[in-house]
Order: structure tokens, then C-alpha cells, then sequence
């Protein structure tokens, strides 16, 4: 099992590299340009070129099934269900099969208000609740994979 984080804008890295050393897995942190990053020998960063999608792209080669990618773009989200890995967002929601087409949808439709200058702004900030569901839904996201990968099957939600 290996974590894999789209790291230009992710508020959740130290964290995540907290989780990973408790569990003793390794972690690839992917971003378009260099970061200071803790010296882990578990931890490393790949940066690949200044492209709109490029860190999305190499997460979703590189990814495997018994992986975890921790991503708020939708696409590689689903890029990366469809090899078999889960994936949570920052604020510790959970994507499956069976909410990332509604997802998708939801994203294409406030693309299309925002075009049209219906609707502007960012989203809401990221708080001190946001963190605290992230570390706990990372934390039961492993558990669940640990208990997979020993047993060797999915879970019965489809949800590793």
C-alpha cells in the first residue's frame, strides 16, 4: 500500500505524513515545483513539468490497487477508482464508485455557472473541523485497506 498526495494545493501534507509513519507506509508527494519536504526515507517527491495536468496524469500512471491517492480533482479521482485505489479529499470525504459520477456532474455544472459568471468565489476555507475529519477518515481509509490487503477482498460497499 502506498499514499499518494497531489500536492500542489493540498492543506493536509504534514498530516498525511504523520498517518504514514504510524502505519509505516510510503508516501509520494507529486507537484509541479520543488517543496521543502521532512527527510523520511519513506517519503519522496516527484516533480514533473509546469503542465496544467501533469501531477494529475503521473498519479493516475503510477497508481496501483491497493493505493491510496488523497486528491480534491474530481478527474483523477476518478482516473484513479478506475485502477482499483481509493481516494479521499482533503477534508476527508471519501470518492467510490458510487459517488463519483454525481461528483463529475456537479463539477462540470458549477464550470459551466462560473463561465457564465453566475457564480464566483472559491470554496469555503479550510478549518481546524475540515483537518480533524481528514485525520480520521485517512486513519479508517488504512485500517480498511490493512484489513483488505490481509484478507485479500473487497469490502462489501465497494469501499476499501
Amino acid at each position: 500500500m502506498h499514499i499518494f498526495i497531489d500536492g500542489d494545493a493540498c492543506p493536509v501534507k504534514q498530516e498525511t505524513y504523520r498517518v504514514a509513519e504510524r502505519h509505516k507506509l510510503e508516501v509520494t508527494l507529486v507537484a509541479n515545483s520543488w517543496m521543502r519536504i521532512p527527510t523520511f526515507p519513506w517519503l519522496t517527491l516527484v516533480v514533473v513539468e509546469n503542465n496544467l495536468d501533469a501531477a494529475d496524469d503521473w498519479i493516475a500512471e503510477n497508481v496501483s490497487e491497493n493505493d491510496i491517492v488523497i486528491t480534491a480533482d474530481i478527474p483523477l479521482a476518478s482516473r484513479s477508482l478506475k485502477k482499483g485505489a481509493s481516494v479521499i479529499d482533503h477534508k476527508g470525504n471519501l470518492f467510490t464508485e458510487e459517488n463519483i459520477g454525481s461528483a463529475l456532474a456537479s463539477r462540470e455544472i458549477m464550470a459551466t455557472m462560473r463561465e457564465a459568471g453566475m457564480f464566483s468565489g472559491g470554496p469555503p476555507q479550510f478549518d481546524k473541523r475540515d483537518r480533524s475529519r481528514f485525520l480520521q477518515g485517512l486513519d479508517v481509509l488504512i485500517q480498511r485497506r490493512l484489513r483488505v490487503v490481509s484478507q485479500g477482498s473487497k469490502s462489501k460497499d465497494g469501499c476499501f
